[in-house]
């Protein structure tokens, strides 16, 4: 049995005037990428300074502003790379980069020094604030860890005096779920106090979810207290720094936004520490999914996840929100149905928004294909084979035949597993339009006869079990003309008991699909035909002659 008493619960805030509840995430907060720092340390093979180049153009191409670019001080690699940034001039005017920095006055010295040919940047300053790291990984008290962040500020104000550009300092309580609020803003207030920020120069504070530790909601009203207690809170950004340890960093993020937080942190697809941090990618088509603009520009997801592995070496799974193979997928039979009844009415509705059962945003407005969205296995039903006919290859077979040919296609996929839509198509043409035996049509040539404007005349010649016959018929139009020219030379007896048909394509050039219901009044069989041709009425007789070979086969 787990041992779930060696765990203790972490305490919820006690905040009965909660606004957040009632809100509604409105607009877009400002994004920082945090892929090239955050989301490098965490890969098993970090970037090279190519790489991160190649990234950061991405990054750049997106449209965020904020990018944080590494940790300078640290490793010559990220020096050099934010140098590369800097003398090849790759970083645009209304770009911001960001540098993490600890504490220390060699390492802020080393940063500045990276700095040199900015005209802005972000200083992101931090130390850990929870009672578990002040007790075992620093063994100092409250106030000491607070001098820490002070003496911090301090140098990164002392050397902004002397930098030509523009300074902009970031403070992050590490650990700050961990951490108590009083003493977070104590914290976060003593900082804000040395620094000085005013509303036309504010200082951004970063409020971590630096390990994930409860349930969304109680990370929301940590957010919303901090938000309602600092003081002179319009010269504060407020920031977000969710990791995924729980699996709710996204929830996590969107209720921090709803209570109050200006700006968010994260990375491509959520790559990070042990879970990863937050995905803004999927929050960003969360709020595109809801009609608002997430201010990126990512209409193009496959050329974002091309990148994303080539610099990663990672893989996006395929079922990541948005990004993975499957998630525009249906196997179950009646999803397929619903999606491509959806489809069908949202073309004939003509409506200005986007409504389809099963699929919360149209796939190409995100760069991928309708061709994905069913995939037929043996759990599939005839809805889906019928919206792969119909979107695929523009057959609209009738709601009759969709049983019938599904059935053809389930017991393939029962023996081979899943069948591609090519597949599909294959089998289609196999037991509807291929089939030559025991019936080949060979020509037909069609008359008015007699006073009555429904008598017509059938010249046949065909083909029946290897045997060439030619036939006449006469009967109230063209398909029953063939039929009974058919039954008089073939010893057949047959009901034609549906038909119907419609253009594949448009234009003059457009073929002509037949579907015929017909019935052996023998047996009482039932099956359907198919016919394609440029000419409707040859059309019409492969469709019975179709018909005839599945009936007699």
């Amino acid at each position: 049995m787990l041992n779930y008493q060696r765990y203790k619960r972490v305490p919820v805030v006690h905040l009965p005037e909660r606004t957040w509840p009632d809100k509604e995430i409105e607009k877009a907060p400002i994004w920082c990428s945090v892929d090239l720092r955050d989301g490098n340390q965490a890969l098993v093979e970090p970037m090279v300074v190519e790489e991160k180049i190649e990234m950061f153009n991405l990054l750049v191409k997106l449209g965020f502003k904020e990018i944080e670019v590494g940790f300078p001080s640290s490793s010559q690699i990220e020096y050099d790379f934010l140098r590369e940034l800097v003398d090849r001039k790759l970083i645009p005017d209304d770009v911001t980069v960001q540098v993490l920095v600890q504490c220390r006055e060699h390492l802020i010295d080393r940063t500045f020094e990276s700095l040199k040919g900015l005209n802005r940047a972000i200083v992101h300053i931090y130390n850990s604030t929870s009672t578990l790291q002040r007790d075992v990984v620093f063994g100092m008290d409250k106030e000491q860890i607070k001098q820490i962040a002070i003496d911090g500020a301090k140098m990164v104000k002392e050397r902004a005096k002397d930098f030509p550009g523009e300074i902009i300092l970031e403070y992050s309580p590490e650990s700050f779920t961990g951490t108590e609020l009083d003493y977070a803003l104590e914290v976060c207030t003593a900082v804000q106090e040395v620094w000085g920020p005013t509303k036309e120069h504010p200082m951004i504070f970063n409020l971590p979810s630096t390990v994930e530790m409860t349930t969304p909601n109680v990370y929301a009203d940590q957010i919303e207290w901090m938000n309602t207690h600092f003081k002179d809170r319009d010269s504060i950004i407020l920031s977000v720094h969710p990791h995924n340890d729980r699996g709710t960093g996204v929830a996590a993020t969107e209720l921090a936004l709803l209570a109050g937080a200006d700006r968010v942190e994260g990375t491509l697809f959520g790559n990070g520490e042990r879970t990863g941090n937050v995905d803004v990618l999927n929050i960003a088509y969360n709020m595109f999914s809801q009609g608002i603009n997430p201010n990126l520009d990512i209409e193009n997801i496959r050329e974002i996840i091309e990148v994303y592995e080539r610099c990663t070496k990672m893989e996006i799974d395929p079922r990541h929100p948005y990004a993975g193979k499957l998630v525009f997928t249906a196997f179950s039979g009646s999803h397929q149905d619903a999606i491509n009844k959806g489809v069908r009415a949202l073309k004939t509705r003509k409506s200005p928004y986007w409504e389809v059962p099963y699929l919360p945003v149209d796939p190409s407005d995100l760069g991928r294909d309708y061709e994905p969205i069913v995939r037929i296995n043996s759990q599939s039903g005839k809805g889906g084979v019928a919206f792969v006919m119909d979107t695929l290859y523009g057959f609209k077979m009738p709601k009759g035949m969709h049983r019938e040919f599904a059935d053809v296609v389930q017991s393939v996929a029962e023996a081979h597993g899943e069948v591609a839509p090519e597949q599909i198509m294959e089998l289609f043409k196999k037991e509807y339009l291929s089939a030559k035996e025991p019936f080949n049509f060979i020509r037909c040539e069609i008359t008015d006869v007699g006073d009555s404007d429904v008598d017509t005349l059938a010249k046949l010649t065909y083909k029946c079990r290897g045997t060439i016959l030619s036939a006449r018929g006469v009967g109230n139009g063209p398909i029953d003309a063939v039929r009974a020219a058919v039954e008089e030379t073939a010893g057949v007896h047959v009901k034609v008991l549906d038909y119907s048909e419609h253009a594949l394509g448009e234009g003059s050039h457009a073929q002509a699909a037949a579907y015929i219901k017909i019935m052996d009044v023998d047996s009482g069989k039932v099956t359907y035909g198919v016919g394609v041709s440029p000419n409707i009425t040859r059309a019409s007789h492969r469709a019975l002659f179709s018909g005839l070979n599945r009936l007699f086969k």
